[in-house]
């Protein structure tokens, strides 16, 4: 084996080893990439010329990349709606609703959790939320606790899968670099895009059955041992409010939000960047309805002005720059502008209210933080694979691969191992900017879908966040659960979930149509 390679399996081996052990994720990538760098020039198998191409790949990576620019916009929305109860309220009626059922809070949790999925995509401020509000209630009334902390991780991990999902829209952006990458190396210089879009609608379809594959298995266990989940006395759920009022008020506007932004998307009206814009503005003004008992029919218009709006982009003409514009499409023009300024006003409201209650500040911080975390991992990511690169170690991926046995399909099971036990050390964004690139490009030069491939990273990525005893999910709910419950109870609850989950893998792999069905009817 030549040095170049030996000095590259040890680059990678180092990586992973300082990650373990704690070290920041960006310096820890870009530091180790420099120093096998350096060693690699002194022994005269690494050209430092080749640092001269990083400015142009961070510039055109990161900073010029629109697809990016949801992903701060998608942290927005989901911290907004975590910081206005949102969930607490969700989690309250659900329990309303399914809660006279035999595992009827079990139900609740994953209907919950796939909500707060599908409006927040982000992991562990769901596991944190659930497990702070359902797990007491849960414990009250006498569920295993087992299968209580099950219900919540695994509900929890939903936001990996269910768009629209900070990963998808990672995972959309390296695949399709991957794919163009792979697909010129083949010969074929014209290959068809693969959008962010396309993954969310590949990934729709896989994440509703792994929600339904949770409320089954709530189903069997009510039956099999009614103890494990009793049902709550309906007198102790009325409270004189009307049923159908609460849940309208609760699930309402979090499903108009989630099907304005992903319809905005599977529809074509809008790219993902665009829908993120939309999701954050829902969230501000769903918030400031939430946290203020002022009142709302500003933020009442705001909303339908929205909706309109979004109605008309679809539906009409709205470009000004026209020689001739005809009657309908000026009146849709003036009811946009109309609606825009309706728009203004009621976001102005939300944010002087959000502000009033210390909420705003909040959510802005944490949305810098998780930008700014994910842009310089970027950048260290790219430095990593420059140097990678640089040291041949593609040239000796692709050789690796394509010799083992079983051909792709032999590279896929690899590659998904791998993955599946770098998600017990390493957060999905150095996955998906370290390891996705690296491997990528090689499985996507045979026929394989790259939508299928990136739904089946995040499944298997969610797999093993919820996997025992390093899931990442796992240290969330252990870090606000009651004293009473042990880890034993976690380990123990969620092994059957990850079968679950496995299930949902095979299946998946078995049928890569559940994945690019939906992708071809919506986007032909």
């Amino acid at each position: 084996m030549p040095f170049s390679e030996i000095l590259t399996i040890i680059m990678f081996v180092v990586v992973c080893l300082f990650l373990m052990a704690g070290f920041p994720v960006a310096f820890t990538l870009a530091g180790t990439a420099l120093i096998f760098a350096g060693i690699g020039w002194i022994f005269g198998v690494f050209d430092f010329s080749l640092f001269g191409a990083l400015p142009s790949r961070i510039f055109g990576g990161a900073m010029t990349n629109e697809l990016l620019i949801a992903v701060p916009l998608f942290v927005f929305m989901g911290v907004m709606l975590e910081r206005s109860k949102v969930a607490e309220e969700l989690l309250d009626t659900m329990g309303r609703l399914f809660g006279t059922l035999r595992g009827g809070l079990g139900i609740s949790v994953s209907v919950v959790g796939a909500l707060l999925a599908a409006s927040t995509g982000i992991v562990g401020a769901t596991v944190v939320t659930m497990g702070l509000l359902s797990l007491p209630t849960m414990l009250r009334r006498k569920y295993d606790p087992s299968l209580a902390c099950g219900s919540i991780a695994a509900a929890g991990t939903l936001g990996q899968i269910i768009p629209p999902s900070i990963v998808l829209v990672l995972l959309g952006d390296q695949i399709s670099n991957a794919y163009v990458d792979a697909q010129r190396t083949v010969g074929n210089f014209s290959p068809e895009p693969v959008s962010v879009g396309d993954l969310f609608a590949g990934a729709l379809l896989p994440g509703l059955a792994l929600v339904g594959m949770y409320i089954l298995y709530q189903l069997i266990v009510a039956f099999l041992k009614p103890d494990a989940s009793p049902a709550i006395p309906k007198e102790e759920l009325d409270d004189g409010v009307p049923l159908f009022g609460r849940v309208m008020r609760a699930l309402v506007p979090p499903l108009v939000l989630i099907v304005a932004v992903l319809g905005s998307i599977l529809a074509g009206v809008a790219t993902p960047t665009e829908a993120a814009a939309v999701g954050s503005v829902g969230a501000l003004l769903l918030a400031a309805v939430r946290i203020s008992d002022k009142r709302p029919t500003p933020i009442y218009l705001a909303g339908i002005a929205l909706i309109i709006m979004l109605f008309l982009t679809n539906t009409m003409d709205l470009r000004v720059l026209r020689d001739e514009i005809p009657t309908g499409d000026m009146a849709a023009i003036v009811a946009a502008l109309i609606c825009s300024a309706v728009l203004a006003w009621g976001m102005g409201v939300a944010l002087i209210r959000v502000t009033q209650d210390a909420v705003l500040t909040q959510v802005v911080r944490s949305t810098l933080e998780v930008s700014a975390m994910v842009f310089v991992i970027l950048i260290g990511a790219s430095v990593f694979s420059l140097v990678f690169r640089g040291l041949g170690g593609d040239d000796m991926v692709h050789e690796f691969l394509t010799n083992l046995p079983g051909g792709i399909y032999g590279a896929m099971i690899v590659v998904m191992l791998v993955m599946f036990v770098l998600g017990f050390f390493l957060d999905f964004i150095e996955i998906t900017f370290v390891v996705v690139p690296i491997v990528a490009p090689v499985l996507l030069q045979s026929d394989i879908s790259p939508v299928w491939l990136g739904v089946m990273m995040a499944m298997n990525l969610q797999t093993s966040f919820l996997t025992p005893p390093f899931g990442f999910a796992l240290f969330y709910l252990r870090g606000v659960a009651p004293p009473e419950v042990k880890t034993t109870h976690i380990y123990k609850g969620v092994l059957p979930f990850v079968a679950i989950q496995l299930i949902g893998l095979g299946v998946l792999a078995a049928f890569p149509g559940l994945a690019t069905w939906l992708p071809k009817l919506v986007f032909g």
